[in-house]
């Protein structure tokens, strides 16, 4: 597959230039200013994106214009959850999918909400297909967990722990100290030859947190829950990202010392509680001229999937550069989900990922044409 005379996207380049890309079997195996070929799709004119990647979703366990029936991103039966997995609640046949991938959204990190301190596993995956099994890209991508208002609330209503900040940090503290107990016991287990060793699932979802081989995916608003969190984080020596992050831009250069990612957002509509108050796009400038790498997310079903585009158009008005702002809706989020080898970008060797939009797509009036994923066409239209 050929695709001829577009403005490509390119990171090489700080922005679009004129190049043909060649895909073959899914894959992009070259990118150069003239590739013959009889049959092609001609983008003159069109400008040639890779896929947009959203790192901070609920797309499928919170279902678009469902009620308590599609609203599976919350276990709020207990408030240290870990066990929980994405892959069970996502419904492919959520309407917000085929949305998304009109807005240019071709891949998401989807997972439960923030009702819990500890909310369970976050998988990675396209956003086409029929079966959860076949959209994975990652089944295990992330550990939920969340500080401030929302455990507060839940749980305080319910006049059970925690109904403070200090109760919030004390059950995951005790959490990640349980799996480091258990860690242990299980490895004594293995090396005595211990025949029936008792598995806990709760614990076994927390090894791969202890064992640094996924982060912990943090939802903090407030400044001062973003440092409990890096503290915590710092205390058992773990990979994190800060999700939401409304109040970095208050501790930008204590941050960037610390050097954590930042996925921000949703930066978009009302400020619906005390801790979102300072909210703002602004908010992406600041930590991404403080040298964070960013990600902007739309925190779908907050702000709807197929407004990443948006979102990031908004804060190229408060003052970012479309560059940068492209980045945060591209290779950034592939790389704080590590999946920068396959995804995020368009070079040889990267998933054929590719979004054809008629105009600039920071432009708010543009459309997108045509929705490849992995070299197939998705038909939307």
């Amino acid at each position: 597959m050929l695709f001829k005379n577009g403005l490509v996207f390119l990171l090489e380049e700080k922005g679009f230039a004129k190049r043909d890309i060649l895909v073959e079997d899914g894959k992009i195996i070259k990118i150069e200013e003239n590739i013959s070929g009889d049959e092609y799709i001609d983008c003159t004119d069109k400008y040639v994106m890779p896929g947009l990647i959203e790192a901070h979703s609920h797309i499928g366990l919170l279902e678009t214009g469902i009620g308590w029936e599609g609203a599976d991103g919350n276990e709020v039966s207990n408030p240290v959850t870990p066990g929980m997995r994405a892959i069970d609640a996502i419904n492919p046949f959520d309407v917000a999918f085929e949305a998304a991938l009109k807005g240019g959204v071709t891949v998401a990190c989807a997972g439960p909400g923030s009702a819990n301190v500890i909310g369970g596993q976050f998988t990675i995956i396209k956003l086409v297909g029929n079966v959860v099994e076949e959209m994975i890209i990652r089944e295990t991508a992330a550990m939920k967990c969340a500080f401030g208002e929302n455990p507060k609330r839940v749980y305080g209503k319910a006049n059970k722990a925690p109904v403070t900040r200090m109760g919030i940090a004390y059950l995951l503290r005790k959490a990640l100290t349980d799996a480091l107990n258990y860690k242990l016991k299980k490895e004594k287990a293995l090396a005595e030859g211990e025949k029936y060793f008792a598995v806990d699932l709760e614990m076994e979802a927390l090894l791969p947190v202890i064992n640094r081989e996924i982060p912990l995916k943090a939802h903090v608003h407030r400044a001062d829950d973003i440092c409990t969190v890096i503290r915590i984080a710092k205390e058992f020596n773990l990979k994190l990202t800060l999700d939401h992050c409304t109040e970095g831009f208050l501790i930008s250069d204590y941050l960037k010392e610390q050097g954590y990612p930042a996925i921000v957002g949703p930066s978009f509509g009302a400020k619906g509680k005390v801790e979102t108050k300072d909210k703002g796009f602004f908010n992406v400038k600041v930590l991404n001229d403080a040298g964070i790498k960013v990600a902007i997310t739309t925190d779908h079903t907050v702000t709807p999937q197929d407004s990443l585009i948006m979102c990031a158009a908004l804060a190229v008005k408060a003052g970012l550069s479309e560059f940068d702002a492209l980045k945060a809706v591209t290779i950034n989020p592939a790389e704080i989900l590590e999946i920068d080898n396959i995804k995020g970008k368009i070079a040889v060797g990267m998933d054929a990922d590719l979004v054809i939009w008629d105009n600039n797509p920071l432009n708010l009036q543009s459309e997108v044409e045509h929705v490849f994923i992995e070299g197939e066409e998705i038909l939307l239209w």
